[in-house]
């Protein structure tokens, strides 16, 4: 009767101290592609469900109208700062889910600069006004085997375009929308 009592000791033990909170990666790199842009990206853990998310890559656009012969397509740098709150680690952790990589749902507030550096295009002598986002985001990061990944978010928020500098008599505001689905390769 002793030795049953205590196995059963020594089997609730281990079962108890089991328990360990989720974090996200101290740091982590890749580069990801979508229907609209390039993107290379850093997380750097700032607290064990907090990331923040650097980027620096191409937005691309597409554009068209009565002022060109044809669809016009371009690419112009961004710089992005996001902090992500991963909400979800340890409920994926509990459910025997992956979490490597920073994969779970996150709330972000992705910043954006799109500064008129350059433009790459198929028309000649087009231009990005300098502007600045900020936009709330929920999305979903997951990966796929051990470095390929898969992204989506959606938010709405606000954009300021600084037109003056480009000639315009005003500078502008308006709303903005973040809908993203991305594909990429983790470092």
């Amino acid at each position: 009767m002793k030795k049953i009592l205590l196995t059963l000791t020594f089997c609730s033990l281990t079962l108890i101290t089991k328990s360990q909170n989720a974090s996200v990666e101290q740091s982590t790199y890749g580069i990801q592609t979508g229907v609209l842009g390039i993107w290379f990206h850093n997380e750097t853990k700032l607290c064990d469900q907090i990331a923040l998310r650097s980027e620096l890559g191409l937005d691309s656009g597409i554009f068209g109208g009565m002022f060109y012969d044809g669809v016009g397509f371009l690419m112009a740098p961004v710089i992005t700062l996001e902090p992500r709150w991963y909400y979800n680690l340890n409920k994926r952790i509990s459910k025997s889910r992956n979490i490597e990589g920073n994969s779970g749902n996150f709330v972000s507030l992705k910043t954006s600069y799109n500064p008129d550096w350059f433009v790459i295009s198929n028309y000649d002598n087009i231009n990005v006004i300098n502007q600045v986002s900020v936009i709330p985001t929920w999305g979903i990061k997951r990966n796929l085997g051990r470095h390929f990944t898969y992204e989506a978010g959606f938010g709405v928020g606000y954009r300021y375009t600084f037109a003056k500098s480009a000639g315009y008599l005003e500078n502008e505001g308006e709303a903005a929308v973040n809908l993203h689905l991305r594909i990429g390769y983790r470092f």
